[in-house]
């Protein structure tokens, strides 16, 4: 196949992935491109771009190197706790880096495959910083804390050079909690009072963030709305947790009016948010 074909070939599947065009047009453009016996690209459903017939006709060579890699990981997951800390943190950034960047390779190629690699390798770095510093002794909340703020930056990037929502909006929540945990250890008592004052400036500040860049970058316009939305409701969730001390009433109440209000001004500017995130 010469490559004008080719990049025919993936502009349609880059038209079936986007919805630009019904499934069936997409499937009867490329009956006319593919030439006779030919795998239509994903018909399969193969993950990581790994389909039966690949692995039918796959070399010895290759089963050996998956059988090596395959041990070397067994041994040293099993062993981890035995390696030093620098062997540690080297180990997880060698494992970490290739999740990302075999993901960002796949990314147009194998949409799918591409963010169950990006997801995993986000949870493997949240999870294996906080497993390392109680392996060693540091458990103490602020660092935790700091690591975790640490861990939502590097989501947010990788939700922008990847261009998908919820890396991008798990980051920026996981930065709203860091927040939260700040404001709940730094004021001695919150009154309502002074927790609608923490939270619901910051939800507006959101909101208006994403109507300045939605016609630069829909992407983030969806993200930052969708953030505001959640820190809405930020001080009726630390209420919850507190509620013998705020009262069960009196949080039904501002639960019930921030419903309420929410509605109302969704209603009133639906012909805005609308054109806005959809």
């Amino acid at each position: 196949m010469d490559d004008k074909k080719k990049m025919i070939i993936r502009e349609i599947e880059h038209w079936r992935r986007s919805k630009l065009l019904p499934e069936r047009y997409c499937d009867f453009l490329l009956n006319i491109y593919l030439e006779e016996n030919q795998e239509k690209p994903g018909s399969s459903g193969g993950l990581f771009g790994i389909t039966a017939s690949k692995i039918s006709d796959s070399n010895w060579k290759i089963w050996v190197l998956v059988l090596v890699v395959a041990c070397a990981f067994s041994f040293t997951v099993l062993h981890f706790n035995a390696f030093q800390l620098p062997m540690q943190i080297g180990v997880s950034l060698l494992f970490l880096a290739c999740c990302y960047g075999y993901g960002g390779y796949k990314r147009d190629k194998d949409p799918m495959g591409s963010q169950i690699l990006i997801g995993m390798a986000s949870l493997f770095l949240l999870f294996i910083g906080v497993y390392l510093m109680k392996l060693h002794g540091m458990q103490s909340s602020v660092f935790v804390v700091m690591y975790v703020f640490l861990c939502s930056l590097v989501w947010i990037v990788t939700g922008l050079l990847a261009r998908h929502v919820p890396f991008h909006l798990g980051g920026w929540v996981s930065l709203v909690f860091c927040y939260g945990w700040l404001l709940h250890y730094q004021l001695d008592s919150i009154s309502w009072v002074t927790l609608e004052l923490s939270w619901v400036p910051l939800s507006i500040l959101f909101c208006w963030m994403g109507w300045m860049v939605h016609e630069k970058s829909r992407h983030m316009g969806l993200v930052f709305f969708l953030l505001s939305l959640i820190v809405w409701y930020m001080p009726e969730l630390y209420g919850m947790l507190y509620a013998e001390q705020y009262g069960e009433m009196t949080l039904q109440w501002m639960l019930l009016v921030k419903i309420v209000t929410e509605a109302s001004l969704l209603f009133i500017w639906r012909k805005k948010w609308t054109e806005w995130v959809v």
